[in-house]
């Protein structure tokens, strides 16, 4: 995980052990097969969007880059190796001086992609393409589920803003890439501060339950809280009564009370009766945030209820019900000699049981109606159509090895905001539905 746009050093392992023993054994293989070294092209793809879902969300293409960067076979990695005699001494060898020193293409993080899209494509040798495969997927895959969940529930939230409170809800490490997906996603804030230091995103969060229960009565608890944060700060009004709660809170830190949480009940009736005894009491400006278990249904049954923002978790860091977005690296094209100068062919899976693949190196481009409006996903291999060479969707990554497009998350962000408004109006929809555009394939050899 990168630090440097923070300008705060840390110490980063390495990451060549987030992979599976057969990267390393088909490795050895190939050494050994004298095919290790043939140019090859790897693209990262899903055959299929979550049922009902309407688009896609690219996230985790900065945590990519940090880990294709720090990939290194390092002392205490290649012992574990020898130990296991995971691979051989001459394989061994070889890792010790593992650099990535390829090309990477791909959709920039944020965008939105559907079936077939190449969201990533890696090219150098096989060798040094094919151990990249399981960190390159199990950051896509976790982290693209999640911003499409915090999209969707961004969407129904519409202006309102987005709390993600998730990190108790998932493993520690994956709470830190949960909140970095949820931002890039339309999320505001969150409350993990490792998220926080790492990347740059706004935290916030006052006190739970136990901290009312601590005290011998409510009033002692918000008087406490009022005293050490402030008049601003927000009461958690559901540990007992909640109009109880709501008089007393107003009572302790005046109508300039920031903001009052509920976490349980019948929210939208809570918060109907909430504003309105609030509004009685003066505290005009007081903003209402609502919790508990919310999903982007949830979020949208609220739109019409005096709620001023929203904290979700669970939902949030497991997908809202789907925790992958399914994405594969499969090999597409490969040289055919160890030459540089060989030419690439296609290959593919060609294998039943919807497991196909397409072959080539593939270019995407994304078709817009006449209004402006995208109209399909366009793939293809070969030269592009000239109407389409300027809606060309992927970017440079990383060039001979060099990381060429580190960027600030609020750009990532903006990014995704501004895709997902340029899909038709249906991608917002909440009812099951198919992807809201068609992939078309153009220019596809052949048996491939």
């Amino acid at each position: 995980m990168n630090t440097a746009d923070l300008g705060l050093p840390v110490d980063v392992p390495s990451t060549a052990l987030f992979t599976d023993q057969y990267e390393l054994t088909m490795l050895q293989a190939a050494l050994k097969a004298g095919t290790a070294e043939r140019r090859s092209v790897f693209e990262v793809f899903t055959r299929r969007l979550p049922e009902g879902r309407r688009y896609g969300v690219v996230a985790g293409t900065g945590r990519v880059l940090d880990a294709v960067e720090n990939f290194r076979f390092d002392a205490g990695v290649l012992g574990f190796l020898r130990e296991r005699q995971i691979v051989d001494e001459a394989t061994l060898d070889w890792l010790a001086g593992y650099r990535f020193t390829g090309d990477v293409w791909g959709y920039p993080e944020g965008e939105v992609y559907f079936p077939g899209s190449p969201i990533m494509r890696v090219e150098g040798s096989f060798a040094e393409c094919v151990l990249l495969e399981t960190v390159i997927l199990s950051i896509l895959n976790h982290d693209s589920a999640i911003a499409a969940a915090a999209s969707r529930m961004s969407s129904a939230a519409g202006s309102r803003p987005l709390i993600e409170m998730g990190a108790r809800r998932t493993h520690e490490l994956s709470a830190v890439a949960a909140a970095r997906a949820a931002y890039v996603g339309g999320f505001t804030t969150t409350s993990d501060l490792a998220a926080g230091f790492r990347y740059g995103i706004p935290t916030v969060g006052t006190s739970a339950h136990a901290f009312t229960l601590l005290h011998d009565t409510e009033r002692d608890a918000f008087r406490a809280q009022v005293d050490a944060l402030g008049r601003g700060t927000t009461l958690l009004v559901d540990t007992y009564d909640v109009a109880e709660a709501v008089r007393t809170a107003v009572e302790v830190a005046g109508p300039e009370l920031g903001a009052v949480r509920i976490d349980s009940g019948d929210l939208l009736l809570v918060a109907h009766r909430v504003r309105q005894q609030l509004d009685e009491l003066g505290a005009t400006d007081t903003k209402i945030v609502v919790t508990s278990d919310l999903d982007e249904y949830a979020i949208a049954s609220l739109a019409a209820a005096p709620v001023d923002a929203y904290g979700v978790g669970t939902q949030l860091v497991t997908g809202s019900g789907h925790p992958t977005a399914s994405m594969v690296y499969k090999l597409v094209a490969r040289a055919e000699s160890d030459d540089p100068r060989a030419p690439l062919v296609p290959v593919a899976k060609k294998s039943s049981g919807g497991k196909t693949s397409i072959g080539g190196r593939k270019w995407a481009a994304r078709r817009l109606d006449e209004d402006g409006v995208a109209e399909a996903e366009v793939v293809g291999t070969g030269p592009v159509p000239a109407e389409l060479a300027g809606r060309q969707l992927q970017v440079e990554l990383v060039k001979d090895g060099e990381v060429l497009a580190r960027e600030p998350l609020d750009v990532v962000r903006d990014r995704h905001i501004a895709a997902r408004a340029g899909l038709p109006l249906s991608a917002t929809q909440l009812s099951r539905g198919e992807p809201v555009l068609p992939t078309e394939y153009v220019q596809v050899p052949s048996g491939n």
